[in-house]
């Protein structure tokens, strides 16, 4: 008779399920959201999934602040695979915070009437032409179905989408490994890709914003994994703490180990739109529903940048002196990208894109600064950015025409005679991306630009305030056609918000005001901690 196998026991690594709360009170919220689409009758979905999705948010921070209070020790735990310290503490503050009016402005359905996403297939054959005809409607155009009578239903399948996302990008900043970061990667990338192509108007400018997005997304994730397969070939491991301790003597060529960093980075930078990595950003943020943009714009960023900081400062610390000259490079070439050609555009959800590369420069200089000044000030920038970019796209949401948003540059003219208050709280928010003080983004820019000159980038600091300098006068460009042009006979209106936008945009705005005039308690608890391998 045969011996029976002798199996070991499995050693479960030890969980902190108290410090990771917020990240899987997220993603249970994101399975029950699944649930009621799927149980629930349809005109009863968007009442319950606005109520569970800000409920699910609410608790997430609840539990973000008890974790925060019980003191500032960063906890490793599912075998290194997450780290809890004080910048993924405030990352993923920063992303929850930023995530609420996002999907305030996502759940709106007064400005677009049944909302901004697609119910059904576009019945293009004779929806304008009474029935029986062979005419077309204009691709941009939606004629989805409800009820006899009723308005098109809203619907209700990104919910579940922003939360999936939002728990990969919690799940992202906080990874100590590079393959939960590859997960996490895929987690927030995927609901993003489908949310670009549901557009209700614009349908195959959206399409094609989608499509573009995930085709691009997935090479720059296999330019990531590929890292991956590199470093781990040089470190024998793929945690973020064993690279570096294998960066301070290994027999192994360190030509694995830049190759594997750079390969790794074109996948985080890509993310991040920095240049020129950037190509997608311009299409898409056009393309895409304004609130999934806001959401984009805002939390994707926040995302990227934590994860660049925390692979830097814990991984590769010990080595900048061999990388930080290919990033001057990077940060060089996305702040003149984003600048210059921010000047040629026409459009002014495309002119925000190209604005957004050009700040993707500037926090790559708090990201390169391998101090905690630096990670402070990057981590601050992302919270105030995140802020006012959630406020502007949620402007730009109720300029209208005839045939729903108009983001057409030459349609603003004359804005402030139509509506004051809009004009003016624009300008506010394109005076805080120029970095103007009193604003959320001089403040931003100064704690950023102040932590890399003290560390030897000053020479870089001078290219960013000149790169700011030239990006301001986009910004200017629009406040002057608002102010100083007469509006276009029979040109756009201005929609009346909604409560949730409404309130989507207020919160923007009073955080940008206040993050600049009252920002040392936010940077405080930014600067309390470092990230921890």
């Amino acid at each position: 008779m045969s011996t029976p196998v002798q199996v070991p026991p499995i050693d479960m690594p030890p969980i902190d399920w108290g410090a990771t709360a917020p990240l899987w009170i997220v993603f249970a919220g994101a399975c029950v959201s699944v649930l009621i689409e799927a149980f629930l009758p349809r005109h009863q979905r968007w009442p319950v999934q606005v109520v569970w999705t800000l409920f699910t948010m609410v608790v997430a921070l609840l539990a973000l602040a008890g974790r925060a209070l019980a003191g500032p020790a960063a906890v490793t735990t599912f075998g290194g695979a997450l780290v809890v310290d004080v910048p993924a503490l405030f990352l993923w503050g920063t992303l929850l915070v930023l995530a609420i009016p996002s999907m305030l402005m996502l759940a709106d359905r007064s400005v677009e009437p049944g909302g901004v996403f697609v119910a059904s297939a576009v019945e293009r054959a004779a929806a304008r032409t009474g029935g029986g005809g062979s005419g077309a409607v204009p691709e941009h155009v939606d004629r989805s179905y409800g009820l006899p009578g009723q308005a098109p239903t809203m619907q209700t399948e990104p919910f579940p989408f922003v939360l999936f996302a939002l728990g990969g990008m919690m799940a992202f900043v906080a990874s100590g490994d590079l393959l939960t970061m590859f997960i996490a990667l895929e987690v927030l990338s995927l609901p993003l890709y489908l949310m670009c192509g549901l557009a209700r108007r614009r349908r195959l400018l959206s399409q094609e914003a989608a499509v573009k997005y995930f085709l691009l997304g997935a090479f720059a994730s296999a330019f990531f994994l590929y890292g991956i397969a590199l470093l781990y070939g040089y470190a024998g491991s793929i945690r973020l703490a064993d690279i570096a301790s294998a960066t301070a003597g290994t027999p192994v060529s360190d030509t694995l180990l830049f190759a594997g960093l750079a390969l790794l980075l074109v996948g985080l930078l890509f993310k991040g739109s920095v240049g020129p990595f950037h190509t997608w950003t311009p299409d898409v943020y056009q393309g895409a529903p304004t609130p999934v943009t806001a959401f984009m714009a805002a939390c994707t960023k926040v995302a990227a940048f934590g994860a660049i900081g925390r692979v830097l400062y814990v991984a590769f610390g010990s080595t900048h002196w061999e990388w930080r000259g290919v990033l001057w490079v990077v940060a060089i070439a996305s702040m003149v990208i984003g600048a210059v050609l921010g000047l040629t555009q026409t459009d002014v959800k495309r002119m925000i894109a190209y604005s957004s590369i050009a700040h993707a420069g500037f926090l790559l200089l708090g990201a390169m600064s391998i101090t905690p000044q630096g990670t402070a000030g990057m981590i601050f920038y992302l919270l105030a950015y995140g802020f006012t970019t959630i406020a502007v796209f949620g402007i730009v949401s109720l300029v209208r025409g005839a045939d729903g948003e108009v983001s057409d540059m030459a349609a603003w003219a004359g804005l402030a005679k139509r509506s004051p208050v809009v004009a003016g709280v624009m300008t506010f928010l394109l005076l805080a991306l120029a970095g103007i003080p009193l604003t959320s983004g001089f403040t931003a820019k100064f704690a950023v630009f102040s932590a890399a000159s003290a560390d030897g980038m000053a020479p870089l600091v001078v290219i960013a305030l000149v790169a700011s300098a030239v990006a301001a006068f986009f910004y200017l460009r629009l406040v002057v056609l608002m102010y100083f042009r007469e509006p276009e006979e029979g040109g756009p209106t201005v929609a009346v918000p909604g409560a949730f936008t409404t309130v989507a945009i207020t919160l923007g705005t009073v955080a940008t005001l206040l993050l600049g005039i009252l920002p040392t308690p936010v940077l405080e608890w930014a600067a309390s901690g470092a990230f921890a391998g």
